[in-house]
């Protein structure tokens, strides 16, 4: 099921060819030079490592350039729909680019719109919800308004993002994020208290002995024992760890 753009979002053109200034995967190209955010570990591990057995119909909340939509096109079979919400307009230009450059075109759709007004406007229809959101809350702002709105919080708080998950998600449904692992803890707190439960946890850090920077999260409104798990993404002498080649194997060329 795909959302239907009314005329009062910002209607997402390809009128510029693809540009080859991005990242090349083993099925797929993302071009991200028009992204404040670009192609990076943290929507690299959320794509490949978000369950989508159960997906019909998939929202991947802050696209940017289209990353985590297209990995999980890859992962999925024809029958399942993806949308994905970019509220910077140039970067969702781009994500509708990458997504008709690739072989997933018919099942990938793109909207600039505020999650928020969408969570306000829309059914709940989605069983699968990812998001790599904003996560500095308070600094200096750049000078780049895309790259603050990206970086930053004040369009999307953490609260805002749970309860635009919920209102969109079906009532089985998995919401899936990425965080830096102490903002990554207190949103799963925050999570509980709205009555949330953790599905599935992964903590990962960059190599044995370091401490843990990230940590993805599948919640669920429906009650659930974690599985939770830590990930080493090299070894101590600096090459990719085995578990992380495994998880990457479809994605990263050379694998």
């Amino acid at each position: 099921m795909v959302i239907t753009v009314n005329n009062v979002v910002n209607e997402v053109s390809v009128s510029q060819p693809l540009r080859r200034n991005g990242f090349t995967f083993k099925q797929f190209f993302v071009a991200h030079d028009r992204c404040a955010m670009k192609v990076g570990t943290d929507g690299v591990l959320l794509g490949a490592w978000a369950s989508v057995e159960q997906a019909s119909c998939i929202l991947d909340i802050g696209s940017g350039s289209g990353l985590i939509a297209l990995m999980l096109a890859q992962r999925t079979p024809s029958s399942v729909m993806i949308d994905a919400a970019e509220l910077d307009l140039p970067a969702a230009e781009q994500a509708k680019q990458n997504f008709e450059a690739s072989p997933w075109a018919k099942r990938l759709n793109v909207f600039a719109q505020d999650i928020n007004v969408v969570a306000q406007t829309h059914p709940a229809q989605y069983d699968l919800i990812v998001s790599n959101p904003p996560y500095f809350e308070s600094a200096v702002a750049c000078r780049d308004e895309a790259r603050n709105t990206a970086r930053y919080t004040q369009t999307l708080t953490h609260s805002a993002l749970l309860k635009c998950a919920e209102k969109l998600l079906m009532s089985r449904g998995v919401f899936c994020v990425v965080l830096p692992y102490e903002l990554g803890l207190a949103l799963e707190s925050n999570a509980h208290q709205q009555g949330w439960f953790t599905v599935r946890r992964l903590a990962v850090r960059d190599r044995p002995g370091k401490v843990l920077n990230r940590l993805l999260l599948a919640l669920s409104r429906q009650p659930a024992e974690a599985d939770s798990h830590e990930l080493d993404l090299r070894e101590r002498e600096g090459v990719y760890s085995p578990a992380f080649r495994a998880l990457i194997a479809d994605f990263y060329l050379n694998y």
